[in-house]
Formats: structure tokens, sequence, C-alpha cells
């Protein structure tokens, strides 16, 4: 007979409470007498860190916890078994407990911060609280600003802890190897080797050290080997030894905590080509590599739409965003060589109105940028959209467009745009190079075409032409996607029984038509799906693999049959292919 092993575990949750499982984890029951109860989910616009961690002294069966949200008390303990709960006084209650460690002689080590991070911390702490019960605070001297919550303990009582939100001169992490008495900042003896990952060379210089750094480790079985998160990836170091100089890598390969806000695939070139948040976007000339950065002149830190020329395709413009405190000249760039190389376009101030004075509207990073399927035309989405024929050095506006429009540029015929007038419920057809713009008939959409609008820079736009024929427009107004073939003159829907919620065009895989791929429902299913005959729907993704289920963009390939590309929010970018492909 095999013996079972009943495993006590306990988990701290962020919104209701301390829970307990005796049977390892089969089962569950809310702990009734620990002091908080929980906050339930947090309002709009808010966020708490509730339990923040449970640590357990393995010796004496000592039960610690933390709590990260604003009250009198921040720690607790348990010395019998959790029936029975004792706050413990450590620094001022401003003062969040974030992480807690427990070494092996029974001392426990906790990180204190006044905010939980991403940009709200101000001021922190490291306190020890010794087996007898005395505590004491242990913070590294002059540390600076921000808080403190990454934590790691070793078996042989090597303390690490991490800053979170300290802006100057940056986040850290610092060593002890004798309790906290003495702290070595290994920052200022570390140096990066970003080569495996050389999208971190994103803005032109050497990777820092990192921020925003939550997570930390050293390798129990090794203490010179350590950790850590950031914002940006995760580093790890083979030797954070006293003394000399500390060489850290990225510890990752392939995947990476990052916001895709847009993508393209463009019908020559690099298959790829993406938008990011916080870092620009690169061109993807190998789907399996680390790319190199590329996005500069103008570097933009957010990357809001990216536009190709569908018969020209190594012309390609984007536009973005910057971060508030840094000055910006232009927010959107043209490349004549695939995204490789860039070059700023700017547009002249306009007025809005008689007596008011004029302004760039493109400098906040608001206004898209299309092009032309031969390339040689742009159109700027400003206020008051512009257009220039000669890359920038004369503008003209566009006539027959309300404010805020923004045009699609048909991927054959250069000749031709589109754009939909949601204050008058109309699609609107430039045949002059988007000179001027008329309504067309429109056949077949709904009577309100509000459901299509989008708000915000970084949503993708609902109206979509396809690189497989001049005419060929998708149109998606709410849940529903709408196909036309004739410019605009009459649409069908092409989305079925499917609720659409994002979608993008690849090589047919059936007939003459795109194949679709969308995010949405089918009946109670949400998943990523393909259609080859706009009628009926196959799920692509399966349950484990959902990437956290929260996407900002999908497309196809217009050269690569059945091919997807799927951008996530925070999870990454990821491709693929049907099953069983060879490559």
């Amino acid at each position: 007979m095999i013996p079972i092993i009943v495993q006590r575990c306990f988990f701290g949750s962020r919104h209701d409470g301390l829970w307990r499982s005796d049977d390892s984890g089969a089962h569950w029951a809310k702990v009734t007498t620990f002091p908080i109860a929980g906050l339930g989910a947090p309002a709009a616009g808010q966020a708490h860190g509730g339990i923040s961690f449970i640590a357990i002294d393995s010796r004496t069966g000592r039960i610690w916890a933390g709590i990260a949200d604003p009250g009198a008390d921040h720690l607790f303990r348990s010395d019998d078994g959790g029936k029975n709960w004792l706050a413990v006084k450590g620094p001022t209650p401003d003062l969040l407990a974030t992480k807690g460690a427990v070494g092996a002689d029974g001392t426990l080590y906790v990180t204190y911060s006044d905010g939980i991070g991403p940009s709200d911390a101000t001021t922190g702490a490291v306190w020890r609280f010794a087996p007898d019960g005395s505590a004491r605070d242990i913070t590294p001297r002059d540390y600076g600003m921000g808080g403190f919550m990454g934590l790691a303990v070793s078996r042989a009582g090597i303390v690490a802890v991490s800053t979170i939100d300290r802006w100057q001169p940056g986040d850290t992490v610092w060593l002890s190897r004798d309790g906290g008495a003495r702290w070595n900042d290994l920052g200022t003896r570390s140096r990066r080797n970003v080569s495996a990952t050389p999208y971190l060379l994103h803005e032109g210089k050497g990777a820092d050290f990192g921020h925003w750094i939550s997570g930390l480790a050293i390798d129990p079985f090794d203490a010179g080997r350590m950790v850590y998160t950031t914002g940006a990836t995760v580093y790890a170091a083979d030797s954070a030894k006293p003394g000399g100089e500390i060489l850290w890598k990225p510890w990752v390969k392939g995947i990476e905590q990052t916001a895709i806000i847009t993508l393209t695939s463009p019908t020559g070139g690099a298959h790829l080509i993406s938008g990011f948040g916080d870092i620009a976007g690169f061109v993807h000339e190998d789907l399996n590599a680390s790319p190199k950065p590329t996005f500069t002149n103008p570097y933009l830190s957010n990357t809001n739409n990216l536009d190709y020329a569908g018969r020209t395709p190594h012309v390609v413009v984007r536009s973005g965003s910057l971060y508030a405190e840094r000055p910006r000249d232009a927010t959107l760039g043209w490349s004549q060589d695939g995204g490789k190389s860039w070059k700023p376009l700017r547009v002249p101030p306009i007025r809005l109105a008689d007596g008011e004075p004029g302004k760039r509207y493109d400098l906040a990073g608001e206004a898209a940028v299309i092009v032309s399927a031969d390339g040689s035309t742009f159109v700027v989405a400003t206020p008051m959209p512009l257009v220039t024929r000669d890359r920038g050095k004369s503008w003209d506006l566009v006539q027959g467009l309300g404010l805020n429009a923004r045009p699609v540029a048909d991927k054959v015929d250069a000749r031709r745009f589109y754009s939909v007038d949601f204050d008058h419920d109309r699609l609107l057809v430039s045949n002059d190079a988007a000179r001027t713009f008329v309504p067309v008939a429109g056949l077949g959409l709904p009577a309100r075409l509000s459901l299509g609008k989008v708000h915000g820079r970084e949503q993708q736009y609902r109206l979509v032409a396809s690189p497989f024929g001049t005419g060929d427009l998708w149109f998606q107004v709410g849940e529903q996607l709408y196909h036309s073939i004739d410019g605009g003159q009459s649409f069908v829907m092409a989305s079925g029984m499917l609720k659409v919620e994002l979608f993008g065009l690849g090589l047919p895989m059936a007939g003459k038509d795109a194949t679709i791929f969308a995010v949405g429902t089918l009946g109670e299913q949400r998943g990523v799906w393909r259609s080859t005959d706009h009628k009926s729907w196959t799920r692509i993704d399966d349950d484990a693999h959902r990437w956290g289920g929260r996407y900002r963009v999908i497309s196809g390939d217009p050269r690569h049959a059945g091919r997807v590309y799927l951008g996530t929010d925070g999870r990454g970018l990821f491709y693929g292919d049907p099953a069983g492909e060879t490559k």
C-alpha cells in the first residue's frame, strides 16, 4: 500500500482573505480567524495587494502573513497552525509589507513599500524579526527614493532585497551576508550581456540594470547564482560572490513580458513588423530570434499604427508616442527599405477654427499615418487630415472628410482610399489619391456604424483593405464582420455566428478570398478562430494556450497560407502555423 501524505497549504488571496487546504490543494476553506477577511474586488481604477505573502518556519511551524493594503497592521503571526493570529508591529503604518521570507535560523525578513507599483512607491524599509520576537530595522543606508519589494534568503543566510520605483539613480539589488548589518549594492558593480536578446537595446543605448524589480531569487544549491525580474526581462548571474564584477544575462528564450499594440504582415520583405508598447517595435526577419532594434529616427516608445504600401511593400510608415517627459519633434516616420531605416515625417501647424493659433497635431502621437498602394502618397489623420505626395515637403488638406476621420488605403489601386464617416453613418471613397472623398453606397451595412468606431490611439481600426484585390474591404461593426468586393458599394455578412472582437486577413487557403483570423466567441467558447469560407469557423487555439486571454491585435500572413500572428497585452507576440506543416 502506498501511504497517502496530507500536505497542508495556505493561500493568501488578493481580494478574499486567507485560505487553507489540508489535502494538498484538492479542497480549500477560508480561515475565518484571520484578522483580514478581504476587501473584495477593487473599484474601477484602483488596485490592492491583499495578502502579499505567506512564510512558514519549517522548524517550528510558525506562520507569517504580510498585508499590502492600507491599514493599521501589515504583519501577522500564528504559532498554532493558523488558528489564532497576532499582529506584529513593524515600521510606520503607511508602509505596506510586500514580500517576506524565513531564513534557516527562523528569522523572518520583510520588505516594505508605501506603494505596490508600478509607479507609486516613494519610500520603503527592510526589517528582520528574530525567532524570540525582537524586531529590527535593517534598511540599507542612503538607498535613495522608492520602496523595497523583491526579497530572497539563502539557506546559508545570505539576504537580497530589491528596490522599486527608485528612478534616480535607478532600481538595484542589495546583498547582505550578515543578516542586514551591512549591505552591498550589486548595481554599481554589474554589467549586462544581452546579445541573445538584442531587442533590449531598443533605445540605442546599453541595457540598464532594470526597473520594477519585484521578483528576486537565490539558487538554493548555489548561493552565488541569482535571478531577478524587471519590467523588461528576467536577468540571471552565475556568480554574485563578494567583490568583482557581476555579469547578468537574460534568463529567457523566446518568452518576454511585452504588450503588442499593433502589427502588420506586408506583401514583401520581412513577414512581420510589430508595434510594441514601451519598446517601440521591430522588423522580424527571423520569427524565432530576438529582433535587432531599427525603430529610430524618430525613436518612439510606443508604436500605435503601422501601414505598408500594398504594391511596393518596402515602403512602410508608422506613428507612435513618447513618454511624456521626453522631448519630441516627430511622432511619424517612413521607411523605404522595409523598416530597416527610417526618416521622420513632420506635418505643418493647422487651425481648426478661425482665430485659433496654428498647432501641430501630430506631436501627441494621436495621428495615424497611411500610405498608398504605390508608396507615393502619405495621409496623416490629424483632426483635419493632411496629405503629402513628396515625403512631407508640401502638404494639402484632404477634402470631403470630417474632423478626426481616418482613411484606409486600397492595397492594390494607388489612387483609391476609404474612410468611415461615423457622424453620418456612411462610407466615403477617394479615387484621386486622397485629394477628395465622396460617399459610396455601402449597401448591406447596418444603419448605424458607430459600433465600428475605435476609441484611443492604441485600438485597431475596424476598416481593413485586403491585399488580394482592388476594392476588397472588410469592416467590423460591433461584433459582426462585413465584406465588400466592389469598393464599398455593397457588403455581405462574413462572420456567421462568431462574435468578433478582433480580426485580420491572411493568404487564401480556399478559393480567392482572404483567410480570416479572429478573436471572438462562438456559442459559449471564446478563442482564436480561422475561417476560409467566411461562414464557418475552426478554433485554432486550445484551453492550454490562452496567454492570459488578453489580446490586442491579430493578423494572417499574405504570403504564408494558414500562418497567424497574435499580439497579447503583456504576454508577448506569438505566431502559429497549421498543425503538421513542415518548414
